[in-house]
């Protein structure tokens, strides 16, 4: 993918940091697969180390707060290991349905072991399900990761049933140098320090460095919801919580 695509339809804007990873969308997919497959065994330790501890209720909250009930069918995009999943299991209940997407089968490997769900390897761009199958499509802290967001856009209206919600989460760039120097020294530093000091010292180091520098590549959330309105959703909207935390939301008409 050369710059001016990845501008015009990838989840990062054209910067240099991103050049050490790779040159093209098919150079992105099997780095990225390969960082999270890697990762996999201690990435709860280092998302939770990531949140504070917070994330799990931060998670559910934001379900709950969307308006995923009882009886629903959620579909999870970019699911890793299940940390939006888990709580989307249990707010759908047993008469609800969920299913979990993502490109690493090391993520959903450790998924697997957390809740049984239907589990799609694939990407957000080409989701391997019927028309209007779900009623509420979830993606947490993955956007990013994303190479086409206007193709994950328009697969997640198409798979949705009418008056369906969509919910992405993601962690947006603070407005502050400092805020913003704190934040990748958290991300790329401290975190996989202290995953290593706790035991479960899988390789998360270079998947949490990559975190960071997309985070600052990341597009602003101007550009996110007009994507989200060009797919066809209605009522888009954006929350931020404490400056970095964002909900990207939507229904389908």
């Amino acid at each position: 993918m050369n710059p001016s695509t990845q501008e015009s339809t990838g989840a990062l804007k054209s910067d240099p940091r991103m050049k050490q990873y790779f040159s093209s969308e098919d150079e992105r997919r099997r780095m990225t697969k390969t960082l999270f497959d890697d990762a996999a065994p201690g990435y709860d330790t280092a998302e939770s180390l990531t949140g504070l501890g917070s994330g799990a209720w931060y998670r559910r909250e934001v379900l709950m707060r969307m308006g995923l009930k009882k009886g629903m069918t959620l579909l999870d995009v970019a699911a890793g290991t299940g940390l939006v999943t888990v709580p989307g299991v249990e707010l759908v209940g047993p008469e609800g349905r969920v299913i979990a997407l993502d490109p690493s089968p090391g993520m959903l490997a450790e998924l697997r072991k957390k809740v049984a769900v239907e589990t799609l390897e694939g990407y957000a761009e080409a989701i391997p399900l019927p028309d209007a199958q779900v009623d509420f499509v979830s993606m947490g802290y993955a956007l990013r990761h994303v190479g086409d967001i206007h193709k994950a856009f328009a697969e997640y209206l198409r798979v949705l049933r009418p008056g369906g919600q969509v919910c992405i989460m993601e962690i947006s760039r603070p407005r502050s140098r400092l805020l913003r120097g704190l934040l990748s020294f958290h991300i790329a530093v401290l975190v996989p320090l202290l995953a290593r000091l706790t035991g479960r010292h899988a390789d998360v180091k270079r998947l949490w460095v990559y975190y960071g520098d997309t985070i600052e590549a990341a597009l602003d959330p101007d550009t996110i919801q007009e994507a989200l309105r060009r797919a066809g959703f209605a009522d888009v909207a954006c929350s931020v919580s404490l400056g970095i935390f964002r909900e990207y939301t939507g229904h389908k008409p």
